[in-house]
């Protein structure tokens, strides 16, 4: 019962990597998305229920969220035509997330990701982006989500460079 949590973000990591062997935007890629997604709000709920929560399980978390991102990142990405703004506009919030996570190492002598309220709302938003992008045109519907990312990221800062911890 301990490990259930952290089998399921084990095994977010697992389905995530499996994206590689699908067609971008077939059913069976969304299937695995949508199952990433639900095992990610799982994982955490399960802890939480069975008081079983670590700081393993929240490393093996984040590490899990990257895996997803990045791997969702290299099939979405170049299926997608943004306009040039929007490029540029992506490129300075990974910057200030770059930026974030080196003061956040310097200041605190450890990797800091931060699990802000923003910061879920924009993986929500980043989580539906691709679902969306089927019915909607991807350079409007990716406006909103630049909005909360970028204060999700000046906010992260914001807390990092002051200090302050957000569970």
């Amino acid at each position: 019962m301990r490990l259930i949590a952290n089998i399921m973000t084990v095994g977010r990591m697992v389905i995530a990597l499996l994206l590689f062997l699908t067609e971008t935007f077939s059913i069976p890629f969304y299937v695995l998305y949508i199952l990433c997604g639900l095992t990610d709000m799982a994982d955490g709920f399960v802890a939480r229920k069975t008081h079983t929560e670590s700081q393993l399980g929240a490393k093996l978390d984040s590490i899990a969220d990257i895996v997803f991102v990045v791997v969702s990142s290299i099939k979405i990405l170049p299926m997608v035509h943004f306009k040039t703004w929007i490029w540029i506009w992506i490129a300075v919030i990974a910057l200030i997330r770059l930026i974030n996570m080196v003061v956040g190492y310097i200041c605190q002598n450890r990797v800091v990701m931060l699990h802000t309220a923003a910061n879920k709302i924009t993986g929500l938003l980043l989580f539906i982006l691709p679902i969306a992008m089927r019915f909607l045109d991807i350079n409007y519907s990716v406006i909103p989500v630049c909005v909360v990312a970028t204060f999700a990221a000046l906010q992260e800062g914001y807390f990092i460079r002051t200090g302050r911890e957000v569970k």
